[in-house]
């Protein structure tokens, strides 16, 4: 009997320690490390447009599809703009003639003025339709490269590897320039946007050790730093910022973004973490 109370008090004692042990180590970490979980993944995303009004021809990817810099996404019309380039370097022609023929007979001006053979006003003229019909060339050499500019514009291309997130457009639709035709995100590197309230951002710094978890990658941690923190807090560029001179003030706790790079990714982990997906943050602070 005595040794069953003996063995009872030590398993007291000892769940006793083990519960000790576990509130320090718990106390501890609240004390080095402030948590949020107001965080989102992150990524750099756009909506790819036109630069040049036309008809969309063709249509080469589809929703959720994986592409590489560079790669045609969509074809407006071309024609049109090949007919401005044909017409902008048959004029260019047409002036460097004209110029040569200038050049010629400046030169041929400038030997005849030192010879005294033609007055000063007849030298004067050549030299003043020489540099007119230059200048000339140049305002069309301008005129070619635009044209050739607006030519490559048809063709819509990813800025780098990355994914269609959305697909806007398709064969046939007449687009005017600016109208978003995909939604894009890059493969390059994911970071993670996270609240913090104001007052919990004293001891966070540029460095600092992060540990993320996503919501949608349960049992999974990504580590990072970091980045930097916002110059304000989230509600002074919101649509509708409190104003606290109304005389109806309400004290509420702020929250600063603060940016996390996400470290050591790899091409599967980039593909996993979409943006805006919910996460945890965790800031190793001391």
């Amino acid at each position: 009997m005595t040794n069953i109370k003996n063995n009872k008090k030590q398993i007291m004692i000892g769940a006793g320690a083990a519960l000790v042990v576990a509130g320090a180590v718990f106390g501890y970490y609240e004390w080095s490390h402030v948590s949020t979980d107001n965080a989102q993944i992150q990524a750099h995303t756009l909506m790819l447009s036109s630069k040049v009004p036309g008809i969309v021809v063709e249509v080469l990817v589809q929703d959720n599809d994986p592409v590489k810099e560079g790669q045609v996404l969509a074809r407006i019309d071309s024609q049109d703009y090949k007919n401005n380039v044909k017409q902008a370097e048959a004029d260019l022609d047409g002036v460097k003639a004209k110029l040569h023929d200038a050049e010629a007979n400046y030169k041929r001006m400038a030997d005849l003025l030192r010879q005294n053979v033609v007055s000063r006003a007849q030298y004067d003229n050549a030299e003043a339709t020489f540099r007119e019909i230059s200048k000339k060339v140049q305002a069309i050499q301008a005129q070619v490269s635009t044209a050739q500019l607006n030519a490559s514009y048809t063709e819509i291309k990813a800025p780098s590897d990355g994914r269609i997130a959305r697909k806007s457009v398709e064969p046939g639709m007449v687009i005017p320039p600016g109208q978003p035709l995909f939604g894009f995100v890059a493969d390059s590197s994911r970071w993670v946007i996270a609240n913090f309230k104001e007052t919990e951002i004293t001891n966070i710094e540029k460095g600092k050790y992060v540990k993320v978890e996503v919501d949608a990658l349960p049992g999974q941690e990504f580590h990072g730093e970091v980045d930097s923190l916002s110059p304000s807090t989230g509600a002074v560029f919101s649509l509708l910022p409190p104003d606290n001179a109304t005389g109806n003030f309400t004290k509420v706790v702020q929250r600063v973004p603060v940016k996390i790079m996400l470290k050591d990714l790899t091409p599967k982990d980039i593909e996993k973490l979409q943006a805006g997906l919910s996460a945890n943050v965790s800031v190793k602070v001391r």
